[in-house]
């Protein structure tokens, strides 16, 4: 499948999109604490995004999944599905993943929330795995190739004594929420897709304290560890422009330079 190469006006749109969905997260901050459940989170996001920004929750629906977000609690990889019954607690690390759709364009972005105090080692994963999405993002820009981006991320969390999920990766984004390309959160550099300006995509790094392998459970969305170590897992949509790389979900309290 050929990769959409967009134009200045469907960019106007995603930037739109993009700058919608940071106010998502901007809002949540201050609701994600112990004692809510995922599901009031769920009911949280789905009316801000129809009644405050005017805008659908592209989640709800796509593959008659139910819900407007994943949350996805500690040994959950992704696609964590919410519940009345999952309630925050101090120590837990929640990924929190979202995607809105405003004038038919889509933006998707995830964050990993620590709820009160979290033990040492459950912070180390949470910032290596920020890291690790932030020096596949550096990667990007004309010229450079799939494989640049996944080798960075590969590096970093290796480096640090973490595994790759190998099973998800990253996708293009656009009109659709899963266009092509794939982009795997590993790799060779110089190797794979050569970026072009006007690609937009996702890089969504999932990184295990333990090994990277990965189990589906019975309602076929939830995946886990399949050591039950915790996991992490941050994400941005992408642009490559003419000189490098625009985060298009960048948040107000991200000032990391890219």
């Amino acid at each position: 499948m050929p990769v959409e190469l967009k134009t200045a006006q469907q960019l106007q749109h995603m930037r739109h999109a993009g700058e919608l969905l940071a106010q998502v997260f901007a809002m949540l901050d201050q609701h994600m604490q112990a004692g809510i459940s995922t599901m009031e989170v769920n009911h949280l996001v789905e009316r801000f995004i129809i009644d405050e920004l005017k805008a659908r929750p592209a989640s709800k629906g796509q593959y008659d999944y139910p819900y407007v977000l994943n949350a996805s609690p500690n040994d959950v990889v992704c696609h964590g599905m919410p519940s009345d019954k999952d309630i925050l607690r101090d120590g837990d690390i929640i990924n929190i993943d979202i995607t809105l759709e405003k004038h038919g364009y889509i933006a998707d972005s995830s964050k990993r929330y620590c709820i009160g105090p979290v033990s040492n080692e459950a912070q180390r994963l949470v910032d290596t795995t920020y890291d690790a999405l932030w020096a596949g993002i550096n990667a990007v820009k004309p010229g450079a190739r799939l494989g640049d981006v996944g080798h960075a991320i590969q590096r970093l969390a290796e480096q640090a004594g973490y595994s790759v999920v190998r099973d998800y990766c990253g996708h293009g984004i656009g009109q659709q929420m899963h266009q092509a390309p794939e982009v795997l959160h590993y790799g060779r550099a110089n190797t794979g897709l050569v970026l072009q300006p006007g690609m937009t995509f996702t890089i969504e790094p999932m990184i295990n304290q333990g090994k990277r392998f990965t189990k589906l459970m019975k309602d076929e969305w939830t995946v886990i560890t399949k050591d039950r170590k915790p996991s992490a897992q941050w994400e941005h949509t992408l642009l490559v422009t003419d000189s490098g790389v625009e985060v298009l979900t960048r948040r107000q309290e991200e000032t990391r330079f890219a």
